[in-house]
């Protein structure tokens, strides 16, 4: 069995004078495999790619690239960035010659290859991104989606086998990111390893065949998008939320509607199980009530009252005010966002809600709530609850 292209090996690395950005990271990836190290903003993600063609040095553990470990010398740094290509978030550092040709030919040129090879390098590379006919243009007259074309031209001229991406999409509007992540596919198909970092689930459920989720320096687990992302206490401690169709499909589950255990792998797919579901629809049964709770002067008894007589239970907090008592308290949310309709959603796999709020907020809960019971013509429970624990029914 061949190497991995990119193993780490005990991995960790500080700053100076800072305590670990990474701790005790071991996870490879196979040969011509697309995965998505996913995290959020301040995770760790940038400074374990830059680990990858040695830009960093690990503090302790070890780097392998095609099985042999990174050595740090320039002549052996010189050949690990041959084969492992990177492309930044930020084009604008990484394009700095005054043509895009100049600019696509820097790598071959440090190589050591000959005018003619040069010419065919660029040449095949700036086809492969669609920028032919592009050669004498400056790289800063391009645009956002052109810039993170020539900057991965520039990599590719170098024929690496593994390409790194940090933050592909970051910058760009919805065609471009999109015309950047096909790109992506064709290279894959090439046979080259792909390795990105982002924090858009949706994009990286979409498109990779493998996730590592990693949050504060560490990684929290590695696998199949599916595994990954519907593990919804793991994607809370990495700050993130579900993709779309994933979050509608676990709501449907927890209904009865679908199987918890076969989640879609995708949208077209998700489409398709909804258009059976049409034909034979169970039973819907009635949604467990919403409480809501006023603490705009503190909080009382009632919420320890609730968490101690319902089960399950689950608490949604929404504003500033709100989130402070609750900390203060030492409670914590079920949710934190999307709170209403996350409330609903649960209400009708039949769990208890409690929404903790202030001010305004109280009268969006109940109109939101209102709304989506006269559309849905579900008729849901809103009681809002206060010292003296009594409910009223809205």
């Amino acid at each position: 069995m061949p190497a991995p292209a990119i193993e780490f090996r005990d991995l960790t690395f500080a700053y100076t004078g800072h305590p670990d950005s990474l701790k005790n990271i071991s996870f490879s990836l196979q040969r011509g495999s697309r995965t998505a190290l996913v995290g959020p903003n301040g995770a760790g993600k940038t400074t374990l790619l830059l680990m990858c063609n040695g830009t960093l040095r690990p503090t302790t553990g070890e780097v392998l690239v095609g099985g042999e470990p990174i050595q740090y010398g320039s002549r052996q740094l010189r050949e690990v960035r041959r084969k492992v290509g990177m492309v930044f978030q930020n084009s604008d550092s990484q394009l700095f010659a005054p043509t895009v040709y100049q600019d696509v030919a820097f790598g071959p040129l440090n190589l050591g290859l000959g005018e003619d090879e040069i010419r065919q390098a660029v040449s095949d590379a700036l086809f492969a991104v669609g920028l032919t006919g592009y050669e004498r243009r400056p790289p800063h007259h391009l645009s956002g989606g052109e810039k993170k074309r020539a900057a991965i031209a520039g990599v590719l001229a170098m024929k690496p086998e593994i390409l790194i991406f940090d933050e592909p999409t970051s910058s760009l509007d919805p065609a471009g990111a999109a015309e950047i992540m096909d790109l992506l596919e064709e290279i894959n198909q090439q046979g080259v390893t792909i390795l990105l970092s982002t924090h858009d689930v949706e994009l990286a459920y979409s498109w990779a065949d493998d996730v590592v989720l990693i949050e504060g320096g560490e990684i929290l687990t590695h696998g199949p998008p599916g595994s990954v992302f519907c593990d919804a206490d793991l994607m809370r401690r990495a700050h993130l939320t579900q993709p779309a169709v994933l979050s509608l499909h676990h709501h449907l589950a927890c209904r009865g509607i679908m199987k918890e255990s076969d989640p879609p792998a995708g949208l077209l797919e998700m489409a398709q199980r909804i258009e059976e579901m049409a034909v034979t629809t169970p039973k819907i049964h009635a949604p467990a009530p919403i409480y809501l709770i006023d603490c705009s002067n503190g909080l009382d008894e009632t919420l320890r009252s609730l968490m101690t007589t319902v089960s399950p239970l689950r608490i949604g907090v929404m504003g500033t005010t709100a989130k402070r008592h609750l900390a203060g308290a030492e409670i914590s949310a079920d949710f934190t966002y999307g709170v209403i309709d996350a409330s609903i959603l649960h209400a009708l796999r039949q769990e208890t809600v409690v929404i903790v709020t202030s001010g305004g907020m109280i009268d969006r809960v109940h109109k939101r709530i209102l709304e989506f019971s006269e559309e849905s013509t579900i008729p849901l429970s809103l009681c809002p609850v206060g010292g003296d624990n009594t409910a009223e029914k809205v």
